[in-house]
């Protein structure tokens, strides 16, 4: 089985900056995405961040230039430098895997952690 634990999160003031951290053990696959997710209160769950073994990368649109994804493939932790954040960035920040090719559709996904509070103060 695949287990995905986060951790990073927590409050800080618009500007500031986190840096999440997911750390995946398990059967994991060799080519697999990991992929970060978040969920505000009252919107549906949102693609943030993927990042494949080889390297590729992809982010949405809201987080394009503020946010890096990286992973470290031989602790099998990917991570989420969060850069001049926004009230509009608090939300439940999850971890999740997909098997080989990127897929930002959350109901796609099978493998997920327990997630971590981000919050943003203005």
């Amino acid at each position: 089985q695949v287990q995905l634990v986060e951790s990073g999160g927590g409050l800080v003031q618009a500007g500031g900056s986190l840096r999440l951290s997911c750390a995946a053990s398990g059967r994991t696959f060799s080519s697999n995405v990991l992929t970060w997710f978040r969920q505000a209160p009252g919107k549906e769950r949102e693609f943030v961040a993927a990042a494949r073994s080889g390297g590729s990368t992809l982010y949405a649109d809201s987080v394009k230039g503020r946010f890096t994804i990286s992973r470290d493939n031989a602790k099998n932790t990917v991570y989420l430098q969060m850069n001049s954040l926004t009230p509009e960035d608090t939300a439940v920040y999850y971890c999740a895997l997909h098997v080989g090719v990127v897929v930002t559709d959350p109901n796609e996904y099978k493998y997920w952690g327990q997630g971590t509070q981000v919050t943003v103060s203005s």
